[in-house]
């Protein structure tokens, strides 16, 4: 019998309600430190794990009402999304024109009270409209660097598949190593930072394809899709005469945030968990259907966004069911299908549920205490 819990599952409403770990959840040497009131760490004082998962719930609770008042009826796309964030990583919203996009970067960009920057994308962008320039100080008699709009702790990128791979490219080395080079010069980011990028996958004019490098920087994808008819029922109520986002406050910080991811760090994973996900990446390596499987990188990310979903789930070590709570917002975007594949509508996303079925999931042992047997059934757990 495994503990877990079922996949994407959250406490109580708010993302974080009640459901916090048990006492014997608790990893034996696994040290903690508190949040205080305001998220502040209170130094050299050790506290039980299931008192900083409760102010982790406290806080992440916050910030998914505030991003649900914008965005009606879509709690899974609100989680994936606070995975991403508290996993240190950048999200990729696709999905077709007037679902809510930018209105999903945008309200989690304003709930947090932090730096936030807006690029729109268009042809005639340029690499240093993003990153910045440098220019000369009669003055001074010497260069001065101007800081573009990625010198933020979250940046809104819309539409991003409208720039030319020129412009796309200059956040590259900004998603990755948190800090961007001009004229020789290397200049760090401020931390957090998360880049949330929208694209239409539909309208294919005048737009260009991101580069499978581009691509596998993102940790997450996700699809709004349209809302069942009681939602935009709601959304037309409360929506058609006033804008939600005007009326939209911060309840969080910088600090605060970095100091949550900081506790999802410590979240514990076993070898266990910790083969299972490699196996699960390297599957896919193998799959006749891709022409490319997954990158070393989205290990790292897959297992990144496992321990940020167990955090939320209320448990300060991961679970099979972490894992296949983020598989498919991870991995799926960062497959390339043949053709073949394609010509049979054989999505990504539909291959790496198939893998989530086939790749035996470990077992937890007879102390069920987060320790995990291997090469078990793949649906006993269920």
């Amino acid at each position: 019998m495994t503990p877990s819990t079922q996949p994407g599952t959250l406490p109580e409403h708010s993302y974080g309600g009640g459901g916090g770990p048990a006492a014997n959840n608790h990893v034996p040497g696994a040290a903690h430190q508190g949040l205080g009131q305001q998220g502040q760490v209170q130094q050299g004082q050790q506290v039980r794990p299931d008192e900083v998962l409760a102010e982790l719930h406290a806080v992440v609770g916050r910030i998914a009402a505030n991003v649900e008042k914008v965005i009606v009826g879509k709690p899974e796309v609100v989680r994936v999304a606070l995975v991403t964030l508290l996993a240190e990583g950048h999200l990729l919203v696709e999905d077709v024109p007037g679902v809510g996009k930018t209105s999903l970067a945008k309200a989690l960009a304003r709930s947090i009270d932090c730096t936030v920057s807006r690029i729109q994308f268009t042809p005639d962008l340029l690499p240093s409209d993003i990153t910045g320039v440098s220019i000369y100080n009669r003055q001074d008699n010497d260069f001065e660097f101007r800081p573009g709009p990625v010198f933020a702790n979250i940046v809104v990128g819309d539409e991003i598949n409208r720039a030319s791979p020129k412009t796309q490219s200059a956040l590259l080395e900004c998603m990755e190593e948190h800090q961007v080079t001009v004229d020789g010069q290397t200049y760090p980011l401020g931390a957090p930072f998360m880049v949330i990028a929208t694209q239409n996958p539909i309208e294919m004019e005048g737009t260009y394809a991101l580069p499978e490098a581009q691509r596998d920087r993102f940790t997450a994808r996700v699809s709004i899709g349209y809302p069942d008819p009681q939602a935009e029922m709601a959304m037309v109520d409360e929506h058609a005469g006033h804008d939600p986002m005007a009326d939209l406050r911060p309840v969080s910080d910088a600090d605060q945030v970095l100091k949550l991811v900081h506790a999802v760090r410590r979240v514990h994973l076993s070898p266990e968990v910790r083969r299972y996900a490699v196996e699960l990446v390297g599957a896919t390596r193998r799959l006749p259907e891709l022409r490319l499987g997954a990158s070393p990188r989205s290990t790292l990310q897959l297992v990144r966004s496992a321990r940020a979903q167990a955090a939320l789930a209320g448990r300060d070590f991961v679970v099979p069911d972490d894992v296949h709570a983020v598989a498919v917002p991870v991995l799926a975007h960062r497959l390339v299908p043949t053709a073949e594949a394609q010509a049979a509508r054989r999505s990504p996303a539909d291959l790496v549920r198939n893998l989530l079925q086939r790749v035996p999931v470990p077992q937890a042992g007879p102390d069920q205490g987060g320790q995990f047997a291997h090469g078990a059934n793949p649906n006993h757990h269920r």
